[in-house]
């Protein structure tokens, strides 16, 4: 079953002579999974989740960027329905192709320019890096004042502080490619690399020692990992991811309770309706009847 995708356009957002807008907001359950006609920079301030983006899902946690091109659906997802306890707040920058062109001459650098064109024409995948030097999110906090209560001044910062952003999100998925495509041994070395393994054996018995043998890093080491870069224990972010994808497959298709539970790695019908309801606050059946209406 293909998920419904709703289109948000600029003009609900943006406003001359800016064509640009800057907000923080709380993921919740209620924004649809959505396309835009601009682009977006969206940068995880606080909390965990999930971002469902094109045909990945994708756990993020504070400090992760990601930029969407133009015409790439994608939505946030907090990890639990109760926004009180576990809240997942974004910090928004959107902007479209008008204010890509206006920048030309502070950014100047062609390949910079090629990389924004791409995003506008939908010409390439998203973008996600990690802020390690608190930087990014600096920026996004003075792009969110700025914008919020405008000064003397304020249409000239705001594009300059918008130029750092894509100039230094550039940089660093730049530096990131590079080590990417630098040899290394077949060895996981880093947390990226384990929630990758999750991901693709997320049906599979999960236990901590085939990560200990993958990572080459002790259980004790790994479990510091876990709750240091996702905000969560090795079990609990695996339940969680479980129910991420129950939640898309009963929202995506037509399979029956247990043979979803199965994918995701329950095999105890209890156990699974006990995590689900504990995370959603509904019961499967429940989940699927609301998501359809």
């Amino acid at each position: 079953m293909k998920r419904s995708v709703e289109l948000l356009k600029s003009e609900a957002f943006l406003n001359r002579p800016l064509q640009l807008f800057v907000n923080r907001c709380f993921e919740n359950f209620i924004m649809p999974f959505h396309t835009h006609d601009f682009v977006e920079y969206s940068y995880v301030a606080e909390g965990s989740g999930f971002h469902h983006i094109g045909e990945d899902i994708v756990p993020v946690n504070k400090g992760m960027l990601f930029v969407i091109p133009i015409g790439i659906p994608h939505v946030f997802r907090p990890v639990s329905t109760d926004a009180t306890k576990t809240p997942l707040v974004i910090y928004n920058c959107l902007f479209n192709a008008e204010l890509i062109q206006s920048l030309r001459h502070i950014l100047r650098d062609e390949d910079i320019m090629q990389h924004l064109m791409d995003l506008e024409q939908n010409r390439q995948k998203y973008i996600s890096v990690t802020d390690h030097t608190g930087r990014l999110e600096e920026l996004m906090h003075q792009l969110y004042r700025e914008f919020s209560v405008p000064g003397p001044g304020s249409l000239a910062m705001l594009d300059t502080l918008v130029s750092q952003l894509i100039i230094m999100t550039y940089r660093q998925d730049q530096q990131k490619k590079c080590m990417d495509s630098t040899p290394h041994p077949p060895m996981f070395h880093d947390m990226e690399a384990i929630l990758h393994y999750l991901r693709q054996h997320l049906g599979e018995r999960i236990l901590m020692s085939d990560l200990v043998q993958l990572s080459r890093w002790s259980e004790k080491k790994i479990g510091r990992m876990f709750v240091r870069y996702t905000g969560q224990t090795f079990r609990s972010y695996v339940q969680h991811l479980r129910i991420q994808r129950s939640c898309e497959l009963l929202k995506r298709s037509d399979q029956k309770v247990g043979m979803i539970a199965e994918i995701v790695g329950y095999q105890d019908m209890d156990s699974f309706h006990a995590a689900f309801k504990k995370i959603t606050g509904d019961s499967p059946l429940a989940y699927r009847k609301k998501s359809r209406v």
